[in-house]
């Protein structure tokens, strides 16, 4: 099963927006590498960030990391999100237009509360399975 079968709307979303930034990141600050793809820093990076969405315990009702009461992260995994975040959004605009304009407004929305229990993505597959 790859990586991205796990994911369904929202959450799908979120991480193609992520896979989007890392690619501009990569392909500046990591050259040798292949043409078509992401050094294995950065590919590691995505698994993880894949890992975590899929873990994140608001489900499909996530919000954007940065407005998150829940910090998933390990902290050195957090640092490099920032980094990868802070450099490749100012450059989304132009590759990637509409996903860009709806990860700004999906930040507008407000901070959730605590999360219910059960409701992340690796729970619902777990009940679809049963």
């Amino acid at each position: 099963m790859s990586e991205t079968e796990l994911l369904t709307g929202k959450l799908l979303f979120e991480f193609r927006t992520i896979e989007a930034m890392v690619n501009i990141y990569c392909k500046a600050h990591h050259p040798m590498k292949p043409s078509h793809s992401v050094c294995e820093q950065c590919s590691e990076f995505l698994s993880y960030a894949n890992t975590r969405l899929d873990r994140c315990p608001y489900g499909q009702e996530k919000p954007t990391c940065n407005k998150c009461p829940v910090h998933c992260y390990k902290s050195h995994m957090k640092q490099k999100a920032r980094e990868i975040m802070l450099f490749a959004g100012p450059r989304m605009l132009l590759p990637h237009p509409i996903m860009a304009i709806k990860h700004l407004l999906a930040e507008r929305k407000p901070t959730p509360g605590l999360p219910p229990e059960g409701v992340s993505n690796r729970h619902e597959r777990k009940r679809q399975m049963s």
